[in-house]
């Protein structure tokens, strides 16, 4: 039996009236930058989710870099990223020239480690990027703590975490800014690039709209430096469409994710740790093995499709070679990164594709 470890196609398919519909009605009225698809999409997700207010954007590395800016961080100054997650949630910090001090990850969750974030504090740092990576929110209470004893701006990467909560509390809410992506791989995606922002902070989120669109307010004139990361109506349609979806889908990944769960009993695998302060909406499965490429391949001769999510953690990444993390450096994350491996988790996954995979891990 075939299991893809990702089919996008069936998601597609099953809207795709409705999609195509809302993506002609957008064509034949051409609103392509923002307009009322956008509008309404900002709307929507803010009143699903429970957000004051949502500011689409491009896509999920612009909000990060919008963060960055209104966090007013800059040359000189730290930022706590943790070591293991994708490169953008480091790139705002680079952007505005600011360094990313790459941090190490718990062993069960993923997330930043606390104690790792509290002892990588110095002068220096001003800020700090949480990841609630694969879905699974990170101890934010830890977390804040620590960011209001040494006075840290607080940036919640949301890019994998769409419609999860930390006690009850939409991720994103619980910093001074929230990120979001709308890649098309994400449990709620575009057709193309998209993101979002969001923020508690009146004021910093009228700031984050500002220079979303070249820093101007009243048309021409502009009153900050600002950027070009307007979303396109295209976007803003799609997203309309599938976000009615939105928890049916996450339903099924967490369904999908529990029959993993109790299925899996391969020795020496680590499956992914539930916490008792949120469920995940699982964006990945990652399971950790010590003979991760001998496992994957054998998954692949029975046609199951894998990835490695991440095979390389950002302090050993080459473009940041010169900050001089050694091997070894960031234990913890060095060491998820090889034995890591990701599994099909998308919610069009049959019952059937998913006990192949649990039978074939078994007999590994």
């Amino acid at each position: 039996m075939k299991v893809p470890f990702l089919d996008l196609s069936l998601q597609h398919k099953a809207i795709r009236e409705q999609a195509l519909a809302a993506l002609a009605a957008t064509y034949d009225a051409t609103r392509f930058c923002l307009g009322k698809d956008v509008d309404d999409f900002e709307a929507n997700f803010s009143k699903t989710l429970g957000y004051p207010r949502t500011l689409g954007v491009n896509s999920g590395t612009s909000p990060l870099h919008l963060a960055a800016v209104i966090a007013g961080w800059g040359p000189g100054d730290e930022v706590i990223v943790p070591a293991f997650t994708f490169i953008s949630s480091a790139w705002g910090v680079s952007y505005v020239g600011a360094t990313p001090r790459f941090v190490d990850i718990d062993a069960k969750t993923f997330n930043l480690d606390p104690a790792a974030v509290e002892a990588a504090i110095t002068p220096k740092t001003k800020g700090i990027v949480i990841v609630h990576l694969f879905g699974q929110p990170a101890p934010m209470d830890e977390l804040l703590a620590i960011a209001k004893k040494h006075n840290l701006f607080v940036v919640e990467d949301c890019a994998q975490a769409v419609e999860a909560k930390y006690k009850g509390v939409p991720v994103g809410l619980l910093g001074d800014i929230g990120t979001f992506s709308f890649y098309p791989t994400k449990n709620l995606g575009g057709c193309g690039e998209g993101g979002a922002l969001v923020s508690k902070h009146d004021a910093l989120f009228e700031k984050a709209k500002l220079l979303r669109v070249h820093g101007m307010g009243r048309r021409y004139y502009h009153d900050l430096v600002g950027f070009n990361f307007r979303m396109d109506g295209f976007q803003g349609a799609l997203l309309n469409v599938k976000l009615p979806h939105l928890a049916t889908w996450t339903a099924r990944r967490q369904a999908v994710a529990k029959k993993y769960l109790a299925g899996i009993k391969l020795a020496d695998v680590i499956l992914p740790a539930t916490v008792e302060y949120g469920a995940s909406v699982y964006h990945q499965f990652t399971i950790r093995h010590p003979r991760r490429d001998a496992l994957r391949e054998h998954l692949t001769k029975h046609e199951i499709g894998t990835d490695l999510i991440y095979p390389v953690p950002l302090h050993q990444q080459q473009c940041y070679a010169s900050l001089g993390y050694g091997p070894g450096s960031i234990p913890v994350a060095e060491k998820a990164a090889a034995t890591c491996v990701s599994l099909p988790i998308f919610p069009e996954l049959t019952d059937a594709q998913v006990d192949h995979v649990i039978a074939t891990i078994n007999a590994f």
